[in-house]
């Protein structure tokens, strides 16, 4: 970058004073307060176990979700064992949990948890050590739980083959970075005149537009969202998940920050994607919601059936969403068993009604739950 040339939104003069027209806004701000009133007006009811199963399941999504945005993809048993442990929900047997899923665990959970904690310096440094335990980033060593330095250049996101590398951002020279950040913290922290979603989506881009960390600052970024966003709900419990939806608008997502990032202060139109995202976000939290009801119905309906462990823990795996087909050898190897007694273990739950054979057919037969016991 040459000197005095303005690419980006740091480099304007009055910068970081945010503009944006909060009537445009209106009806976006007005639309996710509706969906979130809806979605609300059904948590209250049901009963406390179903509203922690729900949560349970937005914030597995997020966790999910949050990491696969930078291309890492986590068990999803894995996750979903770590956040019931923590989070004190039975949910059977656990899976095993490696050091990865738990660290973007703690840092979910905190973020969430304790949103009305201070965010300070220390406590983004504790996040991005969660991220980052072994101090690499795949086989890149990293400066963990510091500031980045910049001693091998200016901090760039690119893409592309090292040959023909299109660079899409640079941010703020790291010498910038302790008032730079100082002065984000302070704003986060203190009562501001904007209302709490839009604070959200500010954080949000502001965040990952100073880029403080050498790795994670997307991940951070949304956890700093997340926790303004718990703020705004007035509780810590999650019931939907953004990052879930920002995945699925992947695209849409990393092409309005790059053209926010390089265009003014007026960030008018990032802020209508982030609500119109947010909404999508809670709308779909109903597909969750309705899955948890779905799943509570079917135990109600099988209590009194004489279910061994295996068959219990398999159909919860169906009940939770199972990736790919359950197949007999699938069903031998999740639950430790020979073929035979696997299979034994279906035709028993077929002749009750609660399995069927898949249609179609083919090489190995498949089975799925039988909408019947549902």
């Amino acid at each position: 970058m040459e000197s005095g040339e303005k690419l980006y939104i740091w480099q304007e003069a009055d910068w970081p004073r945010w503009r944006y027209d909060l009537g445009a806004l209106a009806g976006p701000l007005a639309d996710v307060s509706r969906a979130q009133g809806l979605l609300l007006g059904r948590l209250q009811d049901i009963g406390m176990a179903l509203r922690d199963e729900a949560s349970l399941a937005a914030l597995t999504e997020d966790v999910v979700k949050t990491s696969e945005i930078e291309g890492e993809h986590l068990n999803v048993q894995s996750v979903r064992s770590s956040l019931a442990r923590r989070l004190g929900v039975e949910v059977g047997a656990l899976a095993p949990v490696d050091r990865n899923v738990e660290g973007i665990v703690e840092m979910v959970l905190d973020a969430t948890g304790r949103c009305e904690a201070p965010l300070t310096a220390e406590r983004l440094f504790g996040w991005h050590a969660a991220l980052f335990p072994t101090g690499y980033s795949g086989l890149a060593r990293i400066h963990v739980g510091a500031w980045r330095d910049d001693a091998t250049g200016p901090m760039q996101v690119v893409s592309g083959p090292a040959y023909r590398q299109r660079v899409h951002y640079e941010a703020p020279p790291a010498a910038r970075l302790p008032v730079e950040v100082d002065r984000f913290l302070a704003w986060a922290n203190a009562t501001t005149p904007e209302p709490a979603l839009i604070k959200s989506g500010v954080a949000h881009l502001w965040f990952v537009t100073l880029h403080p960390f050498d790795d994670g600052n997307g991940r951070i970024a949304r956890a700093v969202g997340d926790l303004l966003l718990a703020r705004a709900d007035g509780s810590p419990q999650r019931f939907y998940s953004l990052s879930a939806q920002i995945q699925r608008e992947r695209k849409a997502y990393y092409e309005i920050l790059e053209r926010t990032q390089k265009n003014t202060l007026d960030i008018t139109p990032w802020l209508a994607w982030f609500l119109g995202t947010l909404q999508r976000a809670v709308d779909s939290a109903h597909g969750t919601l309705n899955a948890v009801l779905a799943k509570a119905r079917f135990w109600q309906r099988w209590a009194g059936t004489p279910l061994n462990e295996r068959q219990v823990k398999l159909l919860n795996r169906l009940l939770d969403g199972f990736d790919g087909k359950l197949t007999s050898s699938k069903w031998a190897a999740i639950a430790k068993c020979s073929p035979d007694t696997a299979l034994r273990d279906i035709n028993e739950l077929i002749g009750y009604g609660a399995l069927r054979k898949t249609a179609g057919g083919g090489r190995s037969t498949a089975y799925e739950l039988d909408d019947s016991g549902l």
